[in-house]
């Protein structure tokens, strides 16, 4: 074999290494997309996953107390209390004094700041626990001039399990002497003189309620903090 031939093949066999080192290259460079690309692709279908999972949970995981039994009703129950029009805004109107459809009211437009829960000996005024109701509170009102009837009613509350978390009782001149009120978002039971049952068996079906759409939102009701107020005598 000539010079010349040899140094052709020498050529040939150098053009071939650099074709295989290319190829290996860029088959290295298509592993390398690939794994990134599946790590990504993974990476955001675990993002994907979690989102759901989020939006699924109960707001109670975002460090709401665990909710009580009785509580997320979200359909009004015939025969406890009586279903009322709910008026067409709930906006935060801070300062102003409202007027509503019901006495006492069931829904409509209130203050942004919601009163704590608790037993009431001075009024409370409507446009704060129009923002309780929103949150699935019941307010129970009364019209009670014997003493005697307000220590009892004070009893009653005190007894109702979960009362910390989802009611306020207030004294509500706007009634008349001797009557008692029971309200929820959209919901309105009135009747004289103090009736136990009713009052327990109206707190546990609507306490904790799904009625309005803020509520329906969280998916479940919004309880009272439990730091203590010290306006709840």
């Amino acid at each position: 074999m000539t010079q010349h031939n040899r140094d052709k093949r020498q050529q040939a066999e150098r053009k071939q290494h650099q074709r295989e080192r290319r190829r290996e290259r860029h088959d290295a460079r298509g592993r390398r997309r690939r794994v990134l690309y599946l790590s990504l692709s993974g990476i955001v279908a675990i993002l994907l996953v979690g989102s759901f999972v989020v939006a699924e949970l109960p707001i109670g995981t975002a460090g709401l107390p665990e909710q009580t039994p009785g509580t997320n009703q979200s359909v009004y129950v015939n025969d406890i209390g009586e279903k009322q029009d709910i008026m067409p805004s709930a906006e935060h109107l801070d300062g102003q004094l409202l007027q509503y459809n019901t006495t006492p009211p069931t829904s409509g437009d209130h203050w942004s700041a919601p009163s704590q829960c608790g037993f009431y000996t001075t009024q409370v005024s409507d446009e704060a626990i129009v923002h309780n109701l929103e949150h699935g509170h019941v307010i129970l009102s009364y019209h009670l001039p014997d003493e005697a009837d307000v220590d009892n009613l004070r009893q009653i509350h005190e007894d109702l399990a979960g009362s910390s978390n989802w009611l306020i009782t207030r004294p509500y001149p706007a009634l008349s002497e001797g009557e008692v009120a029971l309200a929820a978002w959209g919901v309105l039971d009135t009747f004289d003189d103090i009736d136990e049952e009713r009052i327990e068996l109206f707190f546990e079906t609507y306490k904790g309620n799904l009625f309005s759409p803020e509520t329906r939102g969280f998916g479940q009701g919004i309880p009272c903090t439990t730091v203590t107020n010290t306006m709840a005598k």
